[in-house]
């Protein structure tokens, strides 16, 4: 998934003017590469510099530049360089962000230039999330599970039985057990809903939801049916029925809502399974916190997810050696560094068989567990998604789960006005 975050000042201005050129060739023949990584953490950026430098240590004649970019503005920057034909080599992104830059004709179509051992290695369910029409525009490496992040101590001074990936859960518990936790102040569940659109979309196909049906001519529409409905009423009763959420929470990010978990305010909140680094760093000494699976529907587990992704771009004259560089970067070993350093998990099955990510420690055996379940989120290739997403569904989902608007009127907006809304984009 995206993980908007700073940069420093000196390397946005960088990144705003010559390192984002593309790489050439020397006078002695050296192929230049240059690779835009978006890695933030201090461990992941170690990664994936160290990764360059032993690239660059085995291969005389192919150097690659490290570049740091941003999440904050990587589209926009990605977007001005493409048309200034000045884009990097290869560039790191989501997967969510890649249709505009692949239907635009910004991105190399990837299918006859990775080896086999990198594609069969990456699950086909993968794949799907970097695949638009005919052509792979991305290779997904990594992906993040949206997980419960509880309170140990309070779950078990509860009695409340603890779900396991094998024994997860049902969205119906999940709502009976956050109403017994809460009272005189508490909250069985903080919900940080900021962005409520990908949250409750990618939890939905648990529950059965799709939301977008594409029909034989290609086209999408989209039908709020009854699998769609399960996460949207759950959270939406837990907050103005139940009392079991936190209504406070709801316009807040992730982050936001530790200081209160930690202060014992929430017994649990639905977060990223990255968000564990920060809980390592910032729990009070003593704190007792454990990693439980989200809830399950009629499709169990499901969960869909943007993996972050690597691409090479079509205007790069040295395709096939960045190809070979990404190849590099994600062999098993490497992966799971680069999926260490950013706390997440692997797309690659040698990777996820690694002992590393599959440790007690630090709940990484948990998330390891819930990732034969994810899928390509559902709005992965849908034309017109950003505006749908911005301009219909954030402000619906909103106010539904504020209690100021009822489930058939978030029904009719996002259907009637959602529909309008992508029929501009599929003349």
């Amino acid at each position: 998934m995206r993980r908007p975050r700073w940069i420093p000042a000196l390397c946005l201005t960088l990144l705003l003017t010559s390192c984002t050129a593309g790489g050439g060739t020397g006078d002695d023949g050296t192929v230049t590469l240059r690779f835009q990584s978006l890695a933030w953490q201090e461990e992941s950026v170690e990664a994936n510099r160290q990764l360059v430098k032993e690239w660059n240590a085995t291969h005389p004649d192919v150097k690659v530049e490290y570049v740091q970019g941003s999440w904050d503005s990587v589209h926009d920057q990605l977007l001005t360089s493409f048309e200034g034909g000045e884009a990097p080599d290869i560039i790191h992104d989501a997967s969510d962000d890649l249709a505009d830059f692949a239907y635009g004709g910004y991105l190399a179509d990837l299918t006859d230039l990775l080896p086999a051992r990198l594609t069969s290695d990456i699950p086909r369910r993968s794949w799907e999330t970097t695949t638009f029409g005919d052509g792979v525009y991305g290779v997904p490496f990594l992906q993040e599970p949206r997980v419960l992040i509880a309170n140990a101590t309070w779950l078990k001074e509860s009695g409340v039985r603890i779900p396991t990936p094998d024994d997860p859960w049902s969205w119906t518990e999940f709502r009976r057990i956050t109403d017994e936790l809460s009272g005189d102040g508490k909250y069985g569940v903080a919900w940080p809903l900021k962005e409520p659109v990908s949250a409750t979309l990618n939890l939905s196909l648990s529950a059965g939801g799709q939301l977008f049906h594409r029909g034989s001519d290609g086209k999408v529409t989209i039908r709020f049916e009854e699998g769609d409905e399960v996460v949207p009423r759950t959270v939406h009763d837990q907050a103005n029925t139940d009392h079991s959420a936190s209504p406070t929470t709801l316009g807040s990010g992730g982050s936001d809502t530790l200081p209160g978990f930690f202060g014992g305010k929430y017994a649990m909140v639905p977060l990223g399974f990255s968000y564990r680094q920060q809980i390592v760093q910032q729990a009070p000494e003593g704190f007792d916190w454990q990693v439980l699976p989200a809830p399950a529907g009629a499709d169990g587990l499901s969960q869909g997810v943007s993996p972050q992704t690597l691409s090479v771009a079509e205007d790069s004259p040295h395709k096939k050696e960045a190809a070979e560089f990404v190849d590099f970067l994600l062999r098993p070993k490497n992966m799971v560094r680069l999926a260490l350093g950013d706390w997440m998990l692997p797309t690659g099955t040698e990777a996820l068989k690694d002992p590393a990510l599959r440790t007690s420690k630090d709940d990484w055996a948990t998330g390891t567990a819930l990732a034969a379940h994810l899928r390509s989120a559902p709005a992965q290739s849908v034309r017109g998604y950003p505006e749908w997403k911005d301009k219909v569904a954030t402000p619906a989902f909103q106010e539904y789960y504020s209690g100021a608007i009822g489930l058939d009127e978030l029904r009719e907006r996002l259907e009637k006005d959602g529909n309008l809304v992508l029929a501009r984009y599929q003349r």
